[in-house]
């Protein structure tokens, strides 16, 4: 075999092997949670001696800090195309559907982002890239807001914003505690809620967004025709 060819392999392999043990301490995290957690139990979860474990990772403050930013960076990426004017302009129970199905799923993927944001010992740096995380998506739904309902001001976008937020926050709990029909059930009653806050702001049928997001310089959205009708 080309010397050239054996780094890449042994490299490959140290990929999956992080792979995997980022796999086992979500699980870990996910039963236990970061506190109760140990290297010992996340190797155990892998199959894997504690040697092992320590060849890739010092610590679990480590692999939780690892786990963090990859769960952070697959939300982002999950969630980057979700508020869009073409999604702002839907009637809004069909909006809620194509954006807080697509988070829901996410959460109910990787249970463990709710386990390690939700405890208060996980290191600081875990905390701060979600609370970035965060804002960004506030950003997002406040902007979905001024899309959709451009007579709202600054103040109040960013007050809607939070407080749907929030409700979509606390109605998660209970979506991602529960299987089967009972999370449907909780979905439903999570949509629901956010459609009866939501509706006397923005209104229930589809809407135009097309001024808005041009006032706004929201790429991707053609500006209005302006010119004048043809003559005759």
């Amino acid at each position: 075999m080309p010397e050239e060819q054996r780094p890449r392999r042994r490299q490959a392999r140290g990929e999956r092997r992080v792979a995997q043990l980022l796999d086992a301490a979500a699980d870990v995290f996910r039963k236990v949670g970061y506190t109760a957690a140990s290297t010992n139990a996340i190797a155990r979860e892998a199959g894997v001696s504690p040697g092992t474990l320590y060849q890739f990772f010092p610590n679990k403050e480590a692999i939780a800090i690892e786990l963090g930013s990859t769960l952070n960076l697959r939300m982002r990426e999950a969630h980057g195309e979700l508020f869009t004017p073409e999604n702002a302009s839907l009637p809004l129970r069909e909006m809620l559907d194509v954006i807080v199905d697509p988070m829901i799923d996410f959460n109910c993927e990787n249970p463990a982002f709710l386990a390690l944001v939700h405890d208060s010992d996980v290191p600081g740096s875990v905390t701060s890239e979600h609370d970035a995380l965060h804002s960004s998506l506030l950003e997002r739904v406040e902007t979905l807001l001024g899309l959709r309902a451009p007579d709202l001001s600054k103040a109040e976008r960013t007050q809607v914003a939070a407080m749907a937020f929030g409700l979509f926050k606390a109605g998660l709990a209970l979506v991602v505690g529960h299987e089967g029909a009972e999370r449907a059930a909780y979905t439903g009653e999570l949509k629901n809620a956010l459609f009866g806050y939501l509706a006397p702001r923005l209104g229930t049928g589809p809407v135009d967004v097309t001024t808005a997001a041009a006032a706004a310089g929201v790429a991707g959205v053609p500006a209005p025709d302006t010119s004048p009708a043809p003559a005759g």
